[in-house]
């Protein structure tokens, strides 16, 4: 679904990725982990048409997206999620969804709006109250659910589980592995914290300082002992 071939990004002048070469297979969830500061996030907005690119290319089904601007990579069936700013808090829930639906017909609206709330009772219990008003984790989901009304191929979730309790980072990440097995969606998961998103990853990639350390079987990440203890603070 997603190719980076020989991909150097950053902002403006400045050079954040180096050389990625990297591929998200249709149907699976490929997790980037690695350190602060390392570049997943810039990764994510070179898919998106965010950052800078200064060589290589971006491919989005066989298609070359390099450079397009975000509003024609959503268009192709692309959802974003960042990992801030992505609620209206003043917004009810309900409106929240319905905005982030607005280039739909009223009857895939409707369609849209009973799938989320399908998968996500929660939200459905609150589509009256103001996003604002919503816990860490519920405002994740709300996030991930305003991601499927644009009726996406493949979703770019950045840091969905930063900073939530426990158990709404296992009920997160079971909504992930949702996406993948019942909606068929293709799924890069960008994460900091790195053992629970490389146990749901079907491929994994290791991101340090701008390039690709590692690429290939999770399991195998994690009981990589220089890298988790290194990189991913697993001892």
């Amino acid at each position: 679904m997603i190719k980076l071939r020989e991909l150097t990004s950053g902002y403006g002048k400045l050079k954040v990725l180096f050389n990625i070469n990297m591929e998200a297979e249709s149907g699976r969830i490929t997790v980037v982990v690695g350190p602060n500061g390392a570049g997943k996030t810039t990764l994510l907005n070179s898919i998106t048409g965010l950052a800078t690119i200064h060589s290589g290319k971006v491919y989005f089904q066989d298609i070359d997206v390099t450079g397009l601007p975000p509003h024609k990579v959503s268009r192709l069936g692309l959802s974003y999620v960042p990992q801030m700013g992505n609620v209206f808090s003043n917004l009810t829930v309900e409106e929240n969804l319905r905005v982030a639906g607005y280039m739909l017909d009223q009857k895939e609206l409707l369609d849209r709006l009973e799938l989320v709330f399908g998968m996500f009772p929660v939200l459905k219990n609150f589509k009256a109250r103001r996003a604002g008003t919503l816990s860490g984790g519920e405002r994740r989901m709300l996030a991930i659910g305003m991601g499927l009304m644009k009726k996406p191929k493949v979703m770019l979730l950045d840091e969905v589980t930063t900073d939530l309790a426990p158990i709404y980072v296992k009920k997160v990440l079971e909504k992930v592995v949702e996406l993948r097995d019942e909606l068929k969606i293709s799924v890069i998961l960008v994460e900091q914290y790195a053992i629970r998103a490389l146990q749901i990853a079907d491929k994994a990639y290791l991101l340090v300082s701008g390039t690709i350390r590692y690429e290939g079987n999770p399991q195998d990440l994690l009981s990589h002992r220089e890298f988790s203890k290194l990189y991913l603070g697993i001892s």
